[in-house]
C-alpha cells in the first residue's frame, strides 16, 4: 500500500477537495483506494455520508496512531490521508505513515509563511528515512488568468521542496460536489477540473516510482 498524505496545518487550503479528488482519480485509473479522514471535524466523512453510493471508501482515523492503524486495514493500492489542520501530533503521525506528502498552498503570502512548521516536520522525516519519503507542494485554489500561481511557486522554492507543475484552480464545481458526495469526475470526466486532477495523480505517481 502506497500512502499519500495531503497536509497543511492552515485551514482553507483545499486539502479535503484535493484528497477526495486525488483518491477518485486514482480509482478511475484502475487502482484500489481508501481515503483516511484524520481531521476530527470529519469533512471527508461528511462528504462520503452525503452520497449513499459512496464513490470512495472513507475511514476515520483522527488519532496520532495512523501508521499503526493503517496496518490493520485491508490492503489497497493507495491510501490517501486527508490531514487535520492545526494538529501537530496528527500531522506527525500522517507524515510517519506516508510515502509521499502533498502540501497544498493557496496563492497567498499568509499560506506560504504558514507552511514553515509543516515543512520542518517533513524535512526531519526525509532525513530520518534517508530520502525514502517524497514530498512536494501543489498550488491550490489558483485563480485563472492571474500571475499568482507562478509567483507562489517561485516563493515556495525557498523551502527546498519541489513544486509540482500541476495546478488546482478554484472552480464552482468543487463546493457543489462537496455537498453531494461526488467529484468533478462524476459530473464531467472531461472537464478542466477533472483533467487537472488526472494530471496531478499522474505527476505524483511518477515521482513515487
Amino acid at each position: 500500500m502506497k500512502v499519500i498524505a495531503v497536509l497543511n496545518q492552515k485551514g482553507g487550503s483545499g486539502k479535503t477537495t484535493i484528497a477526495t479528488h486525488l483518491a477518485r482519480s486514482l480509482q478511475l485509473l484502475g487502482k484500489s483506494v481508501v481515503l483516511i479522514d484524520s481531521d476530527p471535524q470529519g469533512s471527508a466523512r461528511d462528504w462520503a455520508a452525503s452520497n449513499a453510493n459512496q464513490v470512495v471508501s472513507v475511514i476515520g482515523i483522527d488519532r496520532p496512531t495512523i501508521e499503526k492503524d493503517l496496518k490493520s486495514l485491508a490492503k489497497t493500492d493507495f491510501a490517501i490521508i486527508d490531514g487535520a489542520p492545526q494538529a501537530a501530533d496528527l500531522a506527525a503521525s500522517a507524515i510517519k505513515a506516508a510515502h509521499f506528502v502533498l502540501i497544498p498552498v493557496q496563492p497567498s503570502p499568509y499560506d506560504i509563511w504558514a507552511a514553515n512548521d509543516l515543512v520542518d516536520l517533513v524535512k526531519q522525516r526525509i532525513e530520518i528515512t534517508d530520502g525514502a519519503l517524497k514530498a512536494a507542494f501543489v498550488v491550490s485554489r489558483a485563480i485563472s488568468n492571474t500571475k499568482l500561481g507562478a509567483e507562489v511557486a517561485e516563493a515556495l522554492e525557498g523551502y527546498g521542496l519541489p513544486v509540482l507543475s500541476s495546478r488546482i484552480h478554484q472552480r464552482v464545481v468543487f463546493p457543489s460536489t462537496a455537498a453531494t458526495g461526488l467529484t468533478a469526475f462524476d459530473i464531467d470526466p472531461k472537464s478542466d477540473a477533472s483533467i487537472e486532477f488526472f494530471d496531478l495523480a499522474e505527476e505524483i505517481t511518477q515521482l513515487m516510482k
